[in-house]
């Protein structure tokens, strides 16, 4: 027993605790695996911020913050729970670094890693608990930085998804609905994991003779009554439907460049499959072995699957897969949303096929390692821009002025700390040019409703400091645009020019 006066209570209070809470399977395996989920996602701290997403919502939230109107006078097409989530970080640590937000990032890894855990060690036992909660956080990281190192919306959304999947195996049915309520309210395509819980429900009412109408009932219950709680309660009713559910119908449509949604779609899909390659070998080896063995002959399911079967992860993996496909834009962090599924579906064919652990979890770490260091070396220059850019524009005004950023990088606000002169942050709102799609169907003509009317109205109350021209020669230019360009040339002269990003400042007349 310790001397010390301070470490003998702490000593006599250990030993009074379970064997089981000491040594157990959950006490060991929680430390590591926020060990490693703090390990995997360190590079995410170097940068101020790493996508547009980002810059997005940190002036989002500072707008909120400010008494804005969410639906009203601040804007977006995403739903409500993360712009709220940024808020309360700001509101408490203040909303000069996003620091907070890669913090609880971080947590959200840990919990869908917990979760996986907990699904996996349900179906094969102990050593795929373990291994599913160690895979998911060494493939997290197995894109972009800039998708997996940034706190945006598929991060928050991945802990209810696989939340919602759990408690469907458990047939907690009314949680179920409840937690894939969270994950449409976190961003809209989470609400396809509606999908495999259906799936479960029906098997299950299949197998047990359960009663589907009641068990249905309280998964449509815990799904709708959040939903209305948010859209009727806690936003604007009109508001929350437009932006959240119909009025996003040019920005998700084909219309744009095949070639490019092509090329973006096999890129993410093959940077993916590298990070994956690891789980990708006993999957198909997997696969193989069934499709030789004879009909019944593979053995019976572990209790605890719900259906019986590996059918509802495929059905998972479908749901996400359709996500990621939904708007046609393909950008690499939707492909988060595949990492679950894909986990549980390698662990499941490792654990079934007897293959050894050791190459999966040296493969998945190696190739950790490289994405890892790629973090720490990516150059975003894009981004260093922004910084330059908004340098430059705190340096010409002051803490009261407003500017216009006329562009697809938003995260200028949020840098420069200065106000933005509508709520309409990106000109894709105005235009309809959404993410490189390509230039058709980009113009003044495919704005959001009213939006021209609306952004119009405040300018008239007052004309913004500095005009930020990050357009360059995309298909929303101002000389495509003949109101912006009217403007410009009205009401301002250019000051500074970094690259091809114009800044203009107004003229006092």
């Amino acid at each position: 027993m310790p001397r010390d006066p301070i470490s003998r209570p702490l000593a006599a209070l250990a030993a009074r605790l379970p064997q089981r809470l000491r040594t157990g399977y959950w006490t060991r395996l929680v430390p590591a695996l926020a060990a490693l989920a703090a390990l995997t996602h360190a590079p995410s701290f170097v940068r101020p911020v790493w996508s547009p997403d980002e810059g997005y919502l940190a002036t989002q939230a500072r707008m909120l913050a400010d008494g804005g109107v969410l639906y009203d006078t601040v804007v977006d097409r995403k739903p409500p729970l993360l712009p709220w989530l940024y808020e309360a970080a700001f509101w408490v640590f203040g909303s000069l670094s996003l620091w907070p937000l890669r913090v609880l990032a971080i947590v959200a890894h840990l919990a869908t890693a917990l979760l996986l855990a907990s699904v996996a060690r349900g179906r094969w036992g102990d050593r795929a608990g373990a291994a599913a909660g160690a895979l998911y956080l060494l493939v997290s990281i197995g894109l972009s930085p800039e998708d997996t190192q940034a706190a945006t919306f598929e991060v928050f959304m991945l802990p209810a998804m696989v939340a919602a999947f759990r408690y469907a195996e458990r047939r907690r049915w009314l949680a179920a609905g409840v937690a894939t309520a969270v994950c449409a309210l976190t961003k809209q395509t989470g609400g396809a994991v509606l999908l495999p819980v259906l799936w479960m429900l029906l098997q299950d009412a299949r197998h047990r003779g359960v009663r589907r109408p009641a068990a249905l009932g309280r998964v449509l219950a815990g799904f709708a009554l959040p939903v209305a709680l948010v859209a009727v309660i806690l936003t604007k009713p009109g508001g929350f439907l437009f932006w959240v559910v119909t009025g996003s119908g040019d920005y998700a449509s084909f219309d744009g460049s095949v070639l490019l949604m092509a090329g973006r779609a096999l890129g993410n899909a093959a940077i993916l499959a590298a990070a994956f390659l690891g789980l990708a070998v006993p999957l198909l080896r997997r696969r193989r072995a069934l499709r030789r063995a004879a009909p019944g002959a593979s053995a019976p399911p572990r209790r605890g699957a719900a259906g019986g079967s590996v059918s509802d992860l495929w059905v998972f993996l479908a749901s996400a897969v359709v996500a990621v496909c939904t708007g046609f834009h393909f950008f690499g962090h939707y492909y988060l949303q595949l990492m679950p599924p894909l986990v549980l579906l390698g662990v499941g064919a490792a654990s079934a096929s007897a293959v050894r652990w050791r190459p999966v979890l040296v493969y998945s770490a190696v190739a950790a390692t490289a994405f890892w260091g790629l973090a720490l070396a990516w150059p975003g220059h894009r981004l260093d821009r922004s910084a330059k850019v908004a340098t430059a524009v705190a340096e010409q005004t002051g803490p009261g002025d407003t500017m216009l950023v006329w562009g697809m990088h938003p995260e200028m606000y949020w840098l420069a700390d200065r106000r933005p002169a509508t709520r309409y942050l990106t000109a894709g709102f105005l235009t309809n040019y959404s993410g490189g799609k390509g230039d058709r169907q980009v113009g003044e003509a495919y704005s959001v409703q009213d939006a021209w009317k609306t952004f119009d109205q405040e300018l008239s109350r007052n004309l913004p400091e500095i005009v930020v021209d990050d357009s360059g020669t995309s298909p929303y230019s101002p000389v495509r645009i003949p109101r912006i360009e009217r403007l410009l040339d009205a009401h301002y002269q250019m000051v500074g020019l970094t690259g091809d990003t114009v800044i203009y400042r107004l003229v006092r007349r």
